[in-house]
């Protein structure tokens, strides 16, 4: 596999797909075999599945397990049909304990069974370990694969045990000490064991106050304390203090990505797990859902602008400026919405801090709404020649702009606190408050006054 910094994804793209349509399979393989095996994920899920089933077979099966994990689920579930037992048991058996409990979950009964049963008895239990905690904890993410040292030995000691242990885990600044009841006490930096005296016990240089995560915590919390504290690794234990894994960076960022993959594609609807050239029907299918959501917040708004038919006949220039105020509005409370979608997730929003937020968000929707409403209604005037039109769109500009600030704060916490998704659920009813609020607004206005 390549040393070198990788090719850029967009090239590599160009080339595979170059060789694909030459036909040119030693091309192929060279190429595929030259990229990390997270470059050839993203490459897999950037072409069409005809095509990716053939890139697929160039891939080294000793790199096959790496990449699995490096692509969505809807790609990793096509490419696992491609596969027979034994590719599949030689692409798992090169991965570590925790990634092996990611994939498991995804095969069938008979290939988990084989690949059990070719495990020796110690990785058996270290998988037993991960497995029985749910995927989204520590626990889910740990690696049971740690070092352990006791506190009364030597530094000299824990150098010669290192030596003799050969190689040590990927990601490792530091070492657990432990009891003889494998309860941990402390953590050991090999910095510390390297350059501190080789007299020195391990109780005297060892940090007796260690970051460690419960073994339930959930795992975006988890990523949140990597995040703020710099950690590369953390010790995971249960509630008798008990070690029980590790957590290492490169999970961590695993989580990372899923959590901005979701925030990404959650507001419209979508998994973060989609095979972007997924078949046709079921992208349909997952999408229709949206789509029939979206149609009923729209035949609301719909249905409150036809309880001023009459209004609209006798003034038309009604319907002209419609969209400006629910457009200013929808812009207004995405902006709100965003903010507060974001800090519930980064939790720098909660219940304590919500209601200074909301007198906040008040405050800015009441000083952006008498700007706009002034711009506009000069440009309604100036327009249509009619000061009572612009009076009326002032006013509906300074209601909406206003509720719609409420609404970005109120409508996140709120489905928050009924257990759904910010990110999902705040879109959707954001558009309906601003689109309702700004019809009724402004044309009941429009009714009061101008007729």
């Amino acid at each position: 596999m390549t040393t070198s910094l990788p090719q850029d994804q967009t090239d590599s793209l160009h080339a595979v797909l170059a060789a694909l349509e030459r036909e040119d399979s030693e091309e192929l393989r060279r190429l595929v075999q030259d990229l990390h095996p997270a470059d050839v994920g993203d490459l897999l899920e950037g072409i069409p599945p005809e095509q990716r089933h053939e890139v697929w077979h160039e891939v080294d099966p000793k790199v096959m397990g790496e990449v699995l994990l490096e692509v969505p689920e809807a790609v990793r579930a096509d490419l696992l049909q491609e596969m027979d037992h034994a590719s599949l048991i030689t692409a798992v058996q090169a991965l570590d304990t925790d990634d092996i409990a990611d994939l498991l979950p995804e095969l069938s009964a008979e290939v988990t069974a084989e690949i059990l049963f070719f495990m020796d008895k110690r990785d058996r239990q270290r998988l037993d370990a991960v497995l029985s905690f749910p995927e989204d904890t520590a626990g889910g993410l740990m690696d049971v694969d740690v070092v352990t040292v006791r506190e009364n030995i030597t530094l000299q000691v824990v150098l010669r045990y290192l030596r003799l242990r050969g190689d040590l885990p990927d990601y490792i600044n530091e070492l657990y000490v432990v009891d003889k009841a494998h309860r941990l006490v402390g953590t050991l930096q090999l910095t510390k064991v390297l350059t501190s005296d080789p007299k020195l016990r391990v109780s005297e240089v060892m940090d007796s106050k260690p970051f460690k995560f419960p073994v339930l915590i959930p795992d975006d919390e988890v990523a949140d304390a990597f995040e703020n504290y710099n950690l590369i690794n953390a010790p995971v234990v249960d509630d008798d203090e008990t070690l029980l894994g590790r957590i290492t960076v490169d999970d961590v960022v695993d989580v990372i990505r899923e959590k901005a993959d979701h925030s990404v594609m959650a507001p419209a609807g979508l998994s973060e797990d989609v095979d972007i050239f997924g078949p046709v029907v079921r992208s349909a299918r997952d999408r229709a859902v949206w789509l029939g959501i979206n149609l009923v917040t729209a035949i609301i708004a719909s249905w409150v602008i036809g309880l001023f038919e009459n209004t609209i006949e006798k003034v038309v220039a009604l319907a002209v400026l419609m969209p400006i105020v629910a457009s200013m509005g929808g812009n207004a409370g995405t902006q709100t919405v965003t903010l507060v979608v974001r800090g519930l997730a980064l939790g720098t929003i909660t219940d304590a801090n919500a209601r200074p937020l909301l007198i906040k968000e008040f405050m800015v929707g009441a000083l952006n709404s008498m700007l706009w409403a002034f711009i506009v209604a000069v440009v309604a005037i100036m327009w249509f020649h009619n000061l009572g039109l612009g009076v009326v769109i002032a006013l509906a500009m300074v209601v909406n702009l206003v509720c719609a600030a409420l609404a970005g704060v109120l409508i996140p916490v709120g489905v928050r606190r009924l257990g759904i998704d910010p990110a999902l659920a705040s879109g959707v009813a954001l558009t309906t408050v601003t689109d309702v609020v700004g019809f009724f607004s402004f044309l009941g206005l429009a009714t009061l006054i101008l007729l």
